[in-house]
Protein backbone atom coordinates (compact mmCIF):
# COMPACT_ATOMS: atom_id res chain seq x y z
CA UNK A 1 0.00 0.00 0.00
CA UNK A 2 2.01 3.61 -0.59
CA UNK A 3 1.32 5.63 2.17
CA UNK A 4 -1.39 8.35 2.21
CA UNK A 5 -0.33 11.85 3.74
CA UNK A 6 -3.58 14.37 4.32
CA UNK A 7 -2.09 17.78 4.80
CA UNK A 8 -3.25 21.23 5.91
CA UNK A 9 -1.64 24.12 7.79
CA UNK A 10 -2.46 27.59 9.64
CA UNK A 11 -0.89 30.18 9.38
CA UNK A 12 -0.59 34.18 10.79
CA UNK A 13 0.94 37.36 9.48
CA UNK A 14 4.46 37.67 9.59
CA UNK A 15 5.58 40.68 11.45
CA UNK A 16 9.44 40.47 11.28
CA UNK A 17 8.94 39.96 7.29
CA UNK A 18 6.26 42.74 6.48
CA UNK A 19 8.54 44.96 8.49
CA UNK A 20 11.46 43.73 6.08
CA UNK A 21 9.35 43.67 2.76
CA UNK A 22 6.25 46.46 3.46
CA UNK A 23 8.90 49.04 5.38
CA UNK A 24 6.18 48.86 8.45
CA UNK A 25 6.73 50.14 12.32
CA UNK A 26 5.74 49.24 15.92
CA UNK A 27 5.49 45.93 17.51
CA UNK A 28 3.83 42.49 16.28
CA UNK A 29 0.22 44.32 16.17
CA UNK A 30 0.93 47.60 14.80
CA UNK A 31 2.71 46.05 12.19
CA UNK A 32 0.08 43.44 11.39
CA UNK A 33 -2.50 45.63 11.53
CA UNK A 34 -1.11 48.23 9.67
CA UNK A 35 -0.81 45.83 6.47
CA UNK A 36 -4.31 44.25 6.93
CA UNK A 37 -5.70 47.92 6.48
CA UNK A 38 -2.92 48.74 3.09
CA UNK A 39 -4.57 45.05 1.91
CA UNK A 40 -7.88 46.31 2.25
CA UNK A 41 -7.51 49.79 1.04
CA UNK A 42 -5.86 47.89 -2.06
CA UNK A 43 -8.87 45.87 -2.40
CA UNK A 44 -11.33 48.58 -2.18
CA UNK A 45 -12.42 46.64 1.25
CA UNK A 46 -12.91 43.16 -0.14
CA UNK A 47 -10.19 41.43 1.76
CA UNK A 48 -7.19 41.76 3.86
CA UNK A 49 -5.96 38.82 2.95
CA UNK A 50 -2.08 39.16 2.48
CA UNK A 51 0.70 37.63 -0.15
CA UNK A 52 1.37 33.67 0.42
CA UNK A 53 4.82 35.09 1.12
CA UNK A 54 4.08 37.02 4.29
CA UNK A 55 2.14 34.05 6.26
CA UNK A 56 3.90 32.15 8.89
CA UNK A 57 3.22 28.76 9.77
CA UNK A 58 2.27 28.07 13.14
CA UNK A 59 0.59 24.24 12.65
CA UNK A 60 0.85 21.46 10.14
CA UNK A 61 -1.29 18.89 10.51
CA UNK A 62 -0.73 15.31 8.75
CA UNK A 63 -3.15 12.33 8.82
CA UNK A 64 -1.02 9.29 7.62
CA UNK A 65 -2.68 6.00 6.74
CA UNK A 66 -0.44 3.25 5.58
CA UNK A 67 -0.22 -0.77 6.11
CA UNK A 68 0.06 -0.09 9.83
CA UNK A 69 -2.92 1.86 10.13
CA UNK A 70 -4.37 5.54 10.71
CA UNK A 71 -2.62 8.25 12.99
CA UNK A 72 -3.06 11.80 12.79
CA UNK A 73 -0.06 13.81 14.07
CA UNK A 74 0.73 17.77 13.78
CA UNK A 75 3.94 19.77 14.08
CA UNK A 76 3.50 22.97 16.01
CA UNK A 77 5.22 25.58 18.25
CA UNK A 78 6.31 29.29 18.91
CA UNK A 79 6.90 31.38 16.44
CA UNK A 80 11.09 30.70 16.26
CA UNK A 81 9.90 27.29 15.43
CA UNK A 82 8.31 27.85 11.78
CA UNK A 83 11.91 26.51 9.94
CA UNK A 84 11.79 23.10 11.74
CA UNK A 85 7.80 22.58 11.13
CA UNK A 86 8.52 22.88 7.58
CA UNK A 87 11.89 20.76 7.36
CA UNK A 88 9.88 18.20 9.37
CA UNK A 89 7.33 17.86 6.96
CA UNK A 90 9.68 17.73 4.25
CA UNK A 91 11.69 15.21 6.05
CA UNK A 92 8.45 12.99 6.48
CA UNK A 93 8.29 12.96 2.80
CA UNK A 94 11.57 12.29 2.32
CA UNK A 95 11.20 9.33 4.56
CA UNK A 96 8.09 7.87 3.72
CA UNK A 97 7.33 9.38 -0.18
CA UNK A 98 3.63 9.37 0.88
CA UNK A 99 1.25 10.13 -2.09
CA UNK A 100 0.09 14.03 -0.97
CA UNK A 101 -3.69 15.20 -0.13
CA UNK A 102 -5.17 18.39 0.39
CA UNK A 103 -7.11 20.53 -0.17
CA UNK A 104 -6.60 23.87 -1.74
CA UNK A 105 -2.60 22.70 -0.85
CA UNK A 106 -1.84 23.59 -4.66
CA UNK A 107 -3.59 27.13 -4.40
CA UNK A 108 -2.18 28.09 -0.62
CA UNK A 109 -0.59 25.47 1.84
CA UNK A 110 2.47 24.02 -0.68
CA UNK A 111 2.75 27.63 -1.90
CA UNK A 112 3.61 28.98 1.74
CA UNK A 113 5.79 26.18 2.44
CA UNK A 114 7.93 26.94 -0.36
CA UNK A 115 8.00 30.39 0.57
CA UNK A 116 8.58 29.86 4.03
CA UNK A 117 11.23 26.93 3.21
CA UNK A 118 13.01 29.20 1.24
CA UNK A 119 13.18 31.85 4.13
CA UNK A 120 14.52 29.26 6.67
CA UNK A 121 17.22 27.57 4.88
CA UNK A 122 14.71 24.53 4.51
CA UNK A 123 15.85 21.33 2.35
CA UNK A 124 13.21 19.31 0.73
CA UNK A 125 15.12 17.16 -1.80
CA UNK A 126 12.40 14.08 -2.44
CA UNK A 127 9.78 17.05 -3.00
CA UNK A 128 11.58 18.79 -5.53
CA UNK A 129 12.59 15.80 -7.63
CA UNK A 130 11.09 15.60 -11.01
CA UNK A 131 12.92 12.79 -12.38
CA UNK A 132 16.63 13.86 -12.22
CA UNK A 133 17.13 11.06 -9.38
CA UNK A 134 14.03 8.87 -9.38
CA UNK A 135 12.47 7.92 -12.81
CA UNK A 136 9.23 7.62 -11.81
CA UNK A 137 9.43 11.11 -10.61
CA UNK A 138 9.30 12.21 -14.07
CA UNK A 139 6.27 11.00 -14.99
CA UNK A 140 4.56 11.30 -11.40
CA UNK A 141 5.84 14.22 -9.36
CA UNK A 142 4.85 16.55 -6.75
CA UNK A 143 4.86 19.12 -8.56
CA UNK A 144 2.56 18.48 -11.38
CA UNK A 145 -0.42 20.16 -11.06
CA UNK A 146 -1.98 16.46 -12.92
CA UNK A 147 0.32 14.04 -11.66
CA UNK A 148 -1.54 11.32 -8.53
CA UNK A 149 1.44 12.30 -6.33
CA UNK A 150 0.03 14.79 -5.10
CA UNK A 151 -4.02 15.39 -5.00
CA UNK A 152 -5.28 18.70 -4.40
CA UNK A 153 -9.48 17.34 -4.16
CA UNK A 154 -10.26 21.32 -4.68
CA UNK A 155 -8.80 22.12 -7.51
CA UNK A 156 -9.69 18.68 -8.94
CA UNK A 157 -13.08 18.51 -8.15
CA UNK A 158 -13.86 22.12 -9.84
CA UNK A 159 -11.90 20.66 -12.70
CA UNK A 160 -9.15 23.37 -12.06
CA UNK A 161 -11.46 26.35 -12.15
CA UNK A 162 -11.45 28.54 -9.20
CA UNK A 163 -15.20 29.84 -9.81
CA UNK A 164 -16.49 26.05 -9.35
CA UNK A 165 -14.34 25.76 -6.25
CA UNK A 166 -16.16 23.84 -3.22
CA UNK A 167 -15.30 25.08 0.45
CA UNK A 168 -14.04 21.78 2.29
CA UNK A 169 -16.65 22.74 5.66
CA UNK A 170 -20.00 23.03 2.68
CA UNK A 171 -18.68 19.76 0.78
CA UNK A 172 -18.05 17.66 3.88
CA UNK A 173 -21.34 18.68 5.56
CA UNK A 174 -23.38 17.48 2.49
CA UNK A 175 -21.48 13.93 2.18
CA UNK A 176 -22.60 13.28 5.75
CA UNK A 177 -18.91 14.42 7.78
CA UNK A 178 -18.68 16.48 10.50
CA UNK A 179 -17.44 20.02 8.79
CA UNK A 180 -15.08 22.54 10.60
CA UNK A 181 -15.77 23.32 14.15
CA UNK A 182 -14.87 25.67 16.52
CA UNK A 183 -13.60 28.21 13.92
CA UNK A 184 -12.22 28.88 10.52
CA UNK A 185 -9.25 30.34 8.92
CA UNK A 186 -9.89 33.51 9.31
CA UNK A 187 -10.71 33.63 12.90
CA UNK A 188 -6.93 31.63 13.37
CA UNK A 189 -4.86 35.19 13.42
CA UNK A 190 -7.40 36.38 16.49
CA UNK A 191 -7.61 32.83 17.96
CA UNK A 192 -3.43 33.58 18.06
CA UNK A 193 -3.47 36.40 19.51
CA UNK A 194 -5.63 35.19 22.46
CA UNK A 195 -2.76 32.14 22.97
CA UNK A 196 -5.06 29.58 21.82
CA UNK A 197 -2.72 27.67 20.38
CA UNK A 198 -3.68 24.58 21.31
CA UNK A 199 -7.38 25.61 19.81
CA UNK A 200 -5.72 25.88 16.50
CA UNK A 201 -3.81 22.73 16.11
CA UNK A 202 -6.71 21.47 16.78
CA UNK A 203 -9.36 23.04 14.36
CA UNK A 204 -6.33 21.96 11.97
CA UNK A 205 -6.40 18.34 12.42
CA UNK A 206 -10.33 17.67 12.18
CA UNK A 207 -9.86 19.59 8.47
CA UNK A 208 -7.45 16.88 7.72
CA UNK A 209 -10.02 14.15 8.66
CA UNK A 210 -12.64 15.90 6.40
CA UNK A 211 -10.68 16.32 3.70
CA UNK A 212 -9.27 12.52 4.38
CA UNK A 213 -13.09 11.56 4.32
CA UNK A 214 -13.57 13.14 1.17
CA UNK A 215 -10.76 11.59 -0.37
CA UNK A 216 -12.10 8.41 0.72
CA UNK A 217 -15.57 9.38 -1.38
CA UNK A 218 -13.54 10.55 -4.03
CA UNK A 219 -11.63 6.93 -4.21
CA UNK A 220 -15.25 5.19 -3.86
CA UNK A 221 -17.18 7.85 -6.98
CA UNK A 222 -13.51 7.20 -9.17
CA UNK A 223 -13.68 3.28 -8.82
CA UNK A 224 -10.51 3.06 -6.66
CA UNK A 225 -12.69 2.17 -3.78
CA UNK A 226 -15.82 -0.78 -4.01
CA UNK A 227 -18.41 0.25 -2.05
CA UNK A 228 -17.27 -2.53 0.69
CA UNK A 229 -13.98 -1.40 0.86
CA UNK A 230 -14.99 2.42 1.08
CA UNK A 231 -17.10 1.27 4.08
CA UNK A 232 -14.11 -0.85 5.53
CA UNK A 233 -12.22 2.41 5.49
CA UNK A 234 -14.95 4.38 7.51
CA UNK A 235 -15.09 2.05 10.22
CA UNK A 236 -11.24 2.03 10.44
CA UNK A 237 -11.15 5.63 10.35
CA UNK A 238 -13.61 5.98 13.45
CA UNK A 239 -12.01 3.72 15.03
CA UNK A 240 -8.39 5.30 14.83
CA UNK A 241 -9.77 9.07 15.04
CA UNK A 242 -11.93 7.14 18.38
CA UNK A 243 -8.69 5.95 20.15
CA UNK A 244 -6.78 9.68 20.07
CA UNK A 245 -7.08 12.26 23.20
CA UNK A 246 -8.87 15.09 22.88
CA UNK A 247 -12.14 17.11 23.16
CA UNK A 248 -11.90 18.06 19.72
CA UNK A 249 -11.98 14.40 18.60
CA UNK A 250 -14.88 13.76 20.93
CA UNK A 251 -16.96 16.82 19.03
CA UNK A 252 -15.94 15.61 15.68
CA UNK A 253 -16.96 11.99 16.59
CA UNK A 254 -20.77 13.29 17.91
CA UNK A 255 -21.20 15.47 14.61
CA UNK A 256 -20.54 12.59 12.51
CA UNK A 257 -23.57 10.77 12.65
CA UNK A 258 -23.23 6.62 11.61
Amino acid sequence: MVPILVFDIETVPDATGLRAAWDLEGDDEAVVEAALARRREQTSGTSDFLPLHLHKVIVISMLFRDADGLRVRSLAGAPGDEGKLVQGFFRTLDKYTPNLVSWNGSGFDLQVLHYRGMIHKVQAHRYWDQGEDDRDFKWNSYISRYHARHTDLMDLLSLYHGRAAAPLDQLAKLCGFPGKLGMDGSQVWDAWRSGLQDEIRDYCETDVANTWLLYCRFQLMRGAMTPDEYEAEIVLTRQALGALEGDHWREFLAAWPT
